[in-house]
């Protein structure tokens, strides 16, 4: 344990304290999110992100102790564990490194050496080792001959035992370890092309990078585009470089045994070590390229999923499509559905008179402010249309929305749970409307690699994406709060401590006994014991309940010390309700932060935390973010001209550059030398999803449906 909690503080400049406390509370089950917001002091305020960090090295480094007491176990059963094997398996730090070790003691399958081995051709491979004693390899390898053995003659003889030393260099981990270095250092990746067919892998039909050099995003295409058939890859090296460090291990001895032992090197390179280290460097490159993925993945989910909600409007859904007609449904602030409807303005029906007769009598019907656009098939002749019929709507703007995983939802069983009598394309309309009004409560009922941020998500090792962006879902979650009055299930179950059972028995409880009155109440719900109520409590508000402190982030077992608080700097907690602590946080300073702390029996961190919550009750992070940006005209891709200077959504950030919205149906790409005016690694340290930017048009190819914008330029 210790040397693990030392390691990881090491590698994540973390003191080795809060590292431990860290890990026993996760090991006491307490959720991510809960360590985070609730036990600051323990920690010293890190964010959830870093937890994970955290969480994720301790389980490798658990896992890679594990294995080398595996395989020390394992080597000590056969009878061959030496001191110095055992040194050099408890100094491994990568688990490849023991595997490596472990090599020539693991159980293999019928090998060509383990053929010769048992034709009894070892001691003949030791003998040639060792220089044959001053006879000749003919004469050494004729008392191996046996034709029961199936040795019929010397050159059987021999080629057995040319199998066995070319397994054992194979198997030797400090060839294999001084081979990785060397391609690591020196070695190319390279593409060719395995067909004529043209596609979208062409700019790699002649491609080679150096490996420590190639980007992430190269290595995940050029393996898709070797999985779809279109590339041949290779991972290149100086043969003659490499086999050195085979012949550098062998002994010097007589010119006739040099060249059988040259020739075994050869063999041993070409047939069994090089193609298992090219798979090595190529797992692990691609395992790095995977990892960086999911990490833009969770970077621009959250944006994504943190997007200001438009509170309070009566919202239009529009799903766009062509022959079945677009679906139309119509959402209070709240997101109850009040109409839904079908109408047929787009090709081939173009019934825009009907459909704009429609909809303008649902906008005045319900009172509609927004339309939020679905943005697939269809979107573009869709959005043409309403904002033509807008014009005659003062007041109403439309949105264009992100529909990605929409049709998974709608096909779901949480989507036929949620609206059984629903067409499937018409529970897509209201999840679109909805995720204009709230995209964090509509985006959880969605499976988060169907969301459609990042690149490449389909490549990616399913249980590693699914557990970092799930994570990246609570944390966003709880980040927020839920309300527990009109939270739905697949919300509650992403608030720490809540499964799926427990939050649809927390609707249970609320549809059978009315509205929670209070939080202490969820005590009383199915399966909801004393622990589960630590790690959610916290994170679940009730809205105009008998405790006012029920709808802010102070979690219950600080309730006593935000009273002492209160009291102390002349608050009563109506006052809280009332909104009359505008000065609290100063009165706070005025009075000593520490001293505060003393006198209520928490850290600093908490203190400092209950002041924020008090002085703004039922707070909504999101609404410090900068506003989604609603439109009331279109432009057409053929409207652009370079030079333009244009507001735009940035959509998505990879590792090349961000796709920006710029109301043209067709997203325009700043390319990461377009972004600013000094150098930077990565987009992601600059730019977020959802973040509003200027750009201008630099460039527009309308056949390939490609636009090129710039930030710098703007700014110079």
């Amino acid at each position: 344990m210790q040397n693990i909690v030392n390691t990881v503080a090491s590698e994540l400049k973390l003191r080795a304290d809060y590292v431990e406390n860290i890990i026993t509370l996760l090991d006491d089950g307490n959720t991510v999110p809960f360590i985070a917001r609730y036990r600051k002091e323990m920690h010293g305020s890190m964010d959830d992100q870093m937890i994970r960090t955290l969480a994720d090295r301790v389980q490798y480094l658990r896992n890679l102790e594990q294995r080398k007491s595996e395989v020390i176990s394992s080597i000590t059963e056969q009878g061959k564990l030496t001191d110095e094997l055992k040194e050099q398996i408890e100094a491994a730090v990568t688990l490849a490194e023991v595997e490596d070790l472990y090599r020539p003691y693991k159980q293999k399958r019928r090998t060509r050496a383990t053929i010769a081995k048992e034709k009894g051709l070892e001691p003949l491979a030791e003998l040639i080792l060792a220089g044959g004693e001053g006879k000749t390899l003919a004469e050494i390898a004729l008392d191996f001959i046996d034709e029961e053995k199936e040795v019929n003659s010397v050159e059987d003889a021999l080629a057995g035992a040319n199998d066995i030393i070319a397994e054992q260099l194979s198997d030797n981990a400090e060839i294999r370890r001084l081979l990785k270095e060397l391609i690591n250092k020196r070695g190319f990746v390279s593409s060719k092309a395995a067909t004529e067919e043209d596609s979208v892998y062409r700019q790699y039909y002649e491609f080679s990078e150096p490996v420590h050099k190639i980007q992430s995003h190269r290595i995940l295409a050029i393996n898709r585009g070797e999985k779809e058939k279109f590339l041949k890859v290779s991972v290149d090296i100086d043969e003659g470089e490499a086999l050195r460090i085979l012949l550098n291990r062998l002994p010097m001895g007589e010119p006739e045994y040099n060249a059988f032992l040259n020739a075994a090197a050869e063999d041993a390179y070409s047939r069994l070590i090089f193609p298992s280290v090219e798979r090595e460097i190529r797992s692990n490159l691609t395992e790095v390229a995977s990892e960086q993925a999911i990490k833009m993945f969770g970077s621009n989910l959250k944006p994504l999923l943190m997007q200001p909600p438009v509170k309070d409007r009566v919202t239009l859904g529009f799903d766009p499509a062509y022959r079945t007609g677009c679906k139309i449904a119509v959402v209070d602030g709240t997101g109850k559905v009040l109409d839904t409807t079908v109408v047929y303005p787009t090709p081939p029906h173009n019934k825009k008179e009907e459909a704009a007769a429609k909809l303008s009598a649902l906008i005045k019907k319900h009172g509609i402010t927004a339309i939020a656009v679905g943005n697939g098939t269809a979107s573009k002749e869709s959005e043409i249309f309403v904002s033509e019929l807008i014009k005659e709507h003062p007041g109403v703007q439309y949105m264009m929305v992100n529909e990605a995983g929409a049709s998974v939802y709608s096909a779901s069983k949480l989507g036929a749970e949620e609206f059984p009598d629903f067409d499937v394309s018409l529970r897509s309309a209201v999840s679109i409307a909805r995720r204009l009004q709230d995209p964090l409560a509509e985006l959880v009922k969605i499976d988060p690699k169907s969301i459609g941020v990042g690149q490449y998500q389909h490549d990616m090792p399913e249980a590693r994406l699914n557990e970092t962006l799930t994570g990246v879902v609570e944390d966003c979650v709880n980040a927020v709060g839920v309300d527990l009055n009109t939270a739905s299930p697949s919300l509650l179950t992403r608030v720490s401590g809540l499964n799926a059972t427990i939050a649809k028995n927390i609707v249970a409880h609320r549809e059978e006994n009315g509205e929670f009155k209070d939080r202490k109440t969820l005590l009383k719900v199915a399966k909801l014991g004393p622990k589960a109520f630590t790690q959610c409590a916290g994170f679940l508000r009730v809205i105009g309940g008998k405790n006012i402190l029920d709808n802010t982030g102070v979690h219950p077992e600080s309730y006593e010390a935000a009273e002492i608080m209160l009291k102390n700097l002349g608050f009563a907690p109506k006052d809280v309700a009332d909104g009359n602590l505008g000065d609290l946080e100063a009165k706070l300073e005025a009075f000593g932060v520490d001293k505060m702390a003393e006198l209520c029996s928490v850290g600093v961190p908490t203190v400092k935390d209950i002041a924020k919550e008090l002085v703004k009750p039922g707070r909504d992070p999101r609404d410090e973010l900068v506003k989604p940006m609603l439109r009331s005209d279109v432009m057409d891709m053929n409207d652009l001209k370079e030079g333009m200077i244009l507001d735009g959504t940035v959509r998505n950030v990879i590792d090349f550059g961000v796709f920006v919205d710029i109301g043209v149906h067709q997203d325009g790409l700043v390319h990461i030398s377009e972004i600013c005016n000094r150098f930077i690694k990565h987009p992601s340290e600059v730019l977020t999803v959802g973040d509003l930017v200027k750009v201008m048009v630099i460039g527009v190819d309308v056949a390939k449906k490609r636009i090129s914008l710039s930030i710098k330029q703007v700014k110079n």
